[in-house]
């Protein structure tokens, strides 16, 4: 097995300043190696990760969330295992699907995504990160989950210190202590409304939840508080990050860029390629229940996986042209790209494929949409080149955009 002194450093301004380049030396070289300060083995080739993710012979857990997410979300779903996950993913997941996002929160998508484009759409520039992307996946579950619109600001600042703790692999103190102290001001918020909506439930998501049974089992005020709080991190940060991406993309592409104004069903195919080209999310990782063996050596029992979706996703192996992107490929498959057979890694896969991947894809259908209809000649602020950051997600942090206003 290769060492970490020889392979770039993930947590270095080299590597987040470009990965890519650092990912295609990792496949070719350094399939598997121990990266020392995180104290986790990386692997990065398409057929190691999706056979993590897929874990068909039960080799892993995600007992790393103990210590990952727990402090900032409390105990979730993705913690379970066996009979407990199936039950609680049964009890969540039908309001994901179905006529339930088809009739009930399809509307809230609606609205959320014209009220933000209703701020800036007869002014002719946005900052479509700042002014819409960040905004509209949390407003979206907020609503969806009955909140006050009032606190929209309060979601939106409990989700960048949610998202910055999950990030946070160098263990900067101060990231971590306001994380952990959102998760005890949000539970502060939330508690109170869970214990209403179980006596007075009404149409929205948290009564769902409060309400639901299966095979005799309810998820307590703390499962529903912590399903919550992973909601509005996991669904924000993923769709936020997904449509700075869509547009950072399309505009490098503007044939492509034309072909998806004059045909939006091509939006689920920009969505599924920029998914795989620059997904949102970069790593996850699983924890070894025994020694395995994967491309370049073993992993010990007990050892944390440093799952690289952003280097598997561009592994020459599994894609023709991987650092190319191109919403037309043909080894990228478009209808089963927002479920658990899906051929890109950026939802995981197996049992613990993301149960918001159709909401994502409902949201960014409607959101790019409507952005494309609000800017019919939408181009860079002049001097732009669109620049992604982050390790754990990443994205563009800025997207400043300008564009002929239309009537609304």
């Amino acid at each position: 097995m290769s060492t970490a002194q020889r392979v770039p450093d993930i947590l270095s301004p080299e590597f987040e300043a470009n990965p890519y380049q650092a990912y295609r030396l990792m496949r070719d070289a350094f399939p598997l190696f121990k990266h020392e300060a995180t104290g986790s083995y990386v692997i990065s080739r398409y057929e190691d990760v999706a056979y993590v993710f897929k874990d068909r012979k039960g080799e892993f857990t995600t007992e790393n969330y103990d210590w990952q997410i727990e402090p900032v979300h409390g105990r979730t779903i993705l913690q379970l295992s066996g009979g407990e996950h199936a039950v609680r993913r049964a009890l969540v997941a039908p309001a994901f699907r179905g006529s339930d996002l088809r009739e009930k929160f399809l509307p809230v998508i609606e609205r959320n995504s014209r009220t933000l484009i209703d701020g800036f759409r007869a002014s002719g520039s946005v900052d479509l990160v700042a002014d819409y992307a960040s905004r509209f996946p949390v407003n979206v579950i907020a609503d969806m989950l009955g909140l006050d619109t009032a606190d929209h600001a309060r979601f939106h600042g409990w989700y960048t210190a949610v998202i910055a703790f999950l990030g946070n692999l160098s263990g900067d103190p101060e990231v971590a202590e306001a994380g952990e102290r959102t998760r005890v001001e949000f539970a502060e918020y939330m508690l109170p409304i869970i214990r209403d909506r179980r006596t007075n439930p009404g149409d929205d998501l948290l009564s769902t939840l409060c309400t639901a049974e299966v095979d005799g089992v309810r998820m307590s005020d703390e499962d529903v508080k912590a399903f919550c709080s992973l909601l509005l991190a996991a669904g924000g940060e993923t769709t936020d990050k997904a449509i700075g991406g869509i547009f950072a993309n399309l505009l490098r592409h503007p044939e492509q860029l034309a072909a998806v104004r004059a045909d939006r069903a091509l939006i689920p195919q920009a969505f599924a390629e920029t998914l795989r080209y620059t997904p949102p999310v970069h790593m996850i990782m699983r924890q070894a229940a025994t020694d395995v063996e994967l491309s370049g050596g073993t992993v010990p029992a007990g050892a944390t996986v440093t799952c690289l979706i952003g280097a598997a996703n561009r592994d020459g192996s599994r894609y023709h042209d991987p650092d190319t992107f191109d919403i037309f490929r043909t080894d990228l498959t478009t209808t089963t790209a927002f479920s658990a057979a899906a051929d890109h890694l950026a939802f995981a896969l197996g049992r613990h494929f993301c149960v918001g991947a159709l909401l994502a894809k409902a949201e960014v259908e409607t959101g790019v949409g409507h952005l494309l209809d609000a800017m019919p000649d939408v181009r860079p602020a002049d001097g732009f080149d669109p620049v992604e950051h982050g390790v754990f997600t990443r994205g563009p942090q800025t997207l400043p955009l300008r564009f002929t206003p239309v009537s609304g």
